[in-house]
């Protein structure tokens, strides 16, 4: 089969929600042409969707060393990096209490998610606890403003903020 051909019978994995077979059918068009950076592109975003990072940004990186021209293929590494970075944050809060870890590490890599990707309300969500964490409210209510300001709809965003805004009042006491 052609490179074309796997694509398209990828895209017929991807309707059918059969994200393991798409994979399959990229990686092969990769076999095929594995100079062709819009492939390593769109076979990095599948595997982004299946949860496996680690290849997704493989592929990104691969796509963005073929082609650096396009800056979907940059803004899409970013996106991954910066996912990467909240996950990695996301376990050093959840393990905060069993180790000694330095604890402004999980607020370092939040503020490089943000940079890394200013849109992703997860690492703003995560980066006011952090902040929250260490009796830093006013950070706390800035990184949640952001937020809101990305998800104004968002009631439990709100309550968050009402929750905070009583920390600092607490802190203040």
């Amino acid at each position: 089969m052609s490179p074309d051909d796997y694509i398209n019978q990828a895209y017929r994995c991807i309707l059918r929600s059969d994200f393991e077979e798409a994979i399959v059918c990229f990686e092969a068009a990769i076999s095929e042409s594995p100079g062709d950076a819009q492939v390593r592109y769109r076979c990095s975003i599948t595997y982004a969707r299946n949860g496996r990072l680690d290849k997704a940004i493989e592929h990104a990186q691969a796509a963005v060393k073929l082609d650096s021209s396009k800056p979907e293929y940059t803004l899409h590494l970013q996106h991954l990096k910066g996912l990467t970075l909240v996950q990695e944050a996301k376990k050093l809060l959840e393990a905060e209490e069993k180790s000694k870890q330095n604890p402004y590490r999980p607020i370092t890599l939040l503020k490089e998610a943000v940079l890394l990707d200013p849109l992703n309300g997860d690492a703003y969500v995560w980066l006011a606890l952090a902040y929250s964490r260490m009796n830093e409210h006013l950070q706390a209510i800035t990184a949640l403003k952001e937020v809101i300001s990305l998800h104004p709809d968002d009631t439990g965003l709100r309550q968050l903020m009402k929750d905070l805004q009583k920390s600092l009042q607490m802190y203040l006491q």
